[in-house]
């Protein structure tokens, strides 16, 4: 089986003891490529080396909303420069989070429509961070739209989804698919169009069931399918088929592409 991990943050200090075993194990898995979404900008430089030296890897870059306060003015600009020099595969991670009440609403949204722009000029997809706000995202959307792209991390309502869907998105699930107790999130994996779906595992983040507590990892990407396949009562060969080739749909990525070379 090939895998695609939509969402994976390789480049983060959290693998820099292990990276090369990471990817090694992950590629022993059927994970064949990953996409490695940007948090801030100080953070470019390293992920467009490391994905630079790594095939399987594909470079997005954006400015994460949790992070407001390590954004300036002047990383949007950056933004626009390094969209142009690298070609990365998408914008992202960019979005909304209004989980997080501290976080200013007015500046979220700010740098949020920025990238949008970026993304659109650039005719790129973009990798979409939403918490709590997938209406707010939406309208947003639908006044600066975009080639399409994931919904990561996807917990809204099928409602919701079907407007995503409509605008050219894929949905991520990933970890938290594989939790009894995730209810809501099983019942939109089961009732989603199949080819709505992308698989994801934010690793280091969002760990799964079977190794709750831990690092979570691209190697556990498989645990995710296989949660799908309960769910949808499918073969998880032809769910890894599936959700291998809307990856490679939303992100314009053939099988040995290698955009960032």
């Amino acid at each position: 089986m090939d895998l695609i991990d939509t969402h994976c943050h390789i480049d983060i200090e959290a693998f820099d003891a292990d990276r090369e075993q990471v990817l090694a194990r992950a590629s022993g898995q059927g994970v064949r490529q990953l996409i490695v979404p940007a948090i801030d900008a100080a953070r470019w430089e390293k992920l467009i080396g490391l994905c630079a030296t790594r095939p399987e890897l594909f470079p997005a870059l954006g400015l994460h909303p949790v992070f407001l306060d390590a954004h300036s003015n002047e990383d949007i600009a950056a933004l626009e420069h390094a969209v142009a020099t690298y070609r990365p595969l998408a914008v992202g991670e960019i979005g909304l989070d209004y989980f997080m009440r501290e976080l200013d609403r007015d500046r979220q949204q700010a740098l949020f429509e920025a990238q949008l722009e970026v993304a659109r000029n650039a005719h790129l997809p973009v990798i979409l961070h939403v918490r709590k706000a997938h209406d707010e995202v939406l309208a947003t959307l639908r006044r600066i739209p975009v080639q399409g792209g994931t919904a990561h991390a996807f917990n809204g309502s099928l409602q919701q989804a079907q407007q995503y869907i409509d605008m050219g998105f894929k949905l991520g699930f990933g970890g938290m698919l594989t939790y009894p107790r995730s209810t809501h999130l099983r019942q939109l994996a089961r009732e989603l169009p199949v080819d709505a779906i992308v698989l994801e595992t934010d690793a280091p983040d969002m760990t799964g069931a079977a190794h709750h507590g831990e690092r979570n990892s691209p190697e556990y990407l498989p645990d995710c399918l296989h949660a799908l396949s309960g769910v949808r009562d499918e073969a998880p060969e032809v769910l890894a088929q599936q959700t291998t080739d809307n990856a490679r749909a939303v992100f314009a990525l053939d099988a040995g592409a290698q955009p960032h070379e």
